[in-house]
């Protein structure tokens, strides 16, 4: 389960462009960490993979179909090197990113390893408080062009939405990994957005 050094290389160069400062390659080794530490719970690994590499591949803070565009870039490179239905799910988990949400008419086995996907894509938000503080800014960096009120009230908005989340996150991984710390953390997030 290789993915060809081309690839990686022209992917390398696209999470090194300068409007990144968080969706960079550094994003990718963790939550390849991530995805190592849990290689018994997959079910389809690489299609999970593929769609690990490509999910932030195109990023444009400006724009609101970064996913789109990252799931059709999978698309168009995968075709020849994944089958078709692992080529067809790895796009789909890449879409699922753009809400956080777990589409329905999945089966048992493709529902769980899209939903741990996301829930290692939010790890971020389970984090230690330095390296979830440094998150903030550096996704503050990413949005410098947005004036600062406008910015709180639309970040506050994001977080929010997950701190009011019954669950943070979809599988009983995510949640023992993560949950408490990034409920901790949103509300400190929060309280800063707000004062």
């Amino acid at each position: 389960m290789i993915i060809p050094a081309e690839f990686l290389n022209g992917l390398k160069a696209r999470y090194a462009e300068p409007q990144r400062h968080y969706h960079t390659w550094d994003h990718i080794i963790a939550l390849k960490r991530h995805y190592d530490a849990m290689a018994e719970s997959w079910h389809r690994p690489e299609p999970v993979l593929w769609a690990l590499y490509w999910h932030d591949a195109i990023y444009d803070p400006t724009r609101p179909d970064n996913e789109e565009l990252s799931a059709q870039l999978l698309e168009d490179e995968g075709r020849g090197h994944l089958n078709d239905d692992d080529l067809a799910f790895a796009a789909q988990i890449i879409r699922a990113t753009a809400k956080h949400e777990v589409p329905d008419g999945l089966g048992p086995e493709d529902e769980h390893d899209l939903a741990l996907f996301l829930d290692i894509d939010l790890s971020i938000l389970g984090a230690p408080e330095a390296v979830f503080d440094q998150y903030e800014a550096n996704v503050r960096k990413e949005y410098a062009f947005v004036p600062e009120e406008a910015f709180r009230a639309g970040r506050a908005r994001i977080l929010k939405g997950f701190a009011e989340r019954r669950e943070i996150y979809f599988t009983e991984e995510g949640r023992v990994s993560w949950d408490a710390r990034a409920r901790s953390n949103l509300q400190r997030s929060l309280e800063r957005l707000a004062g």
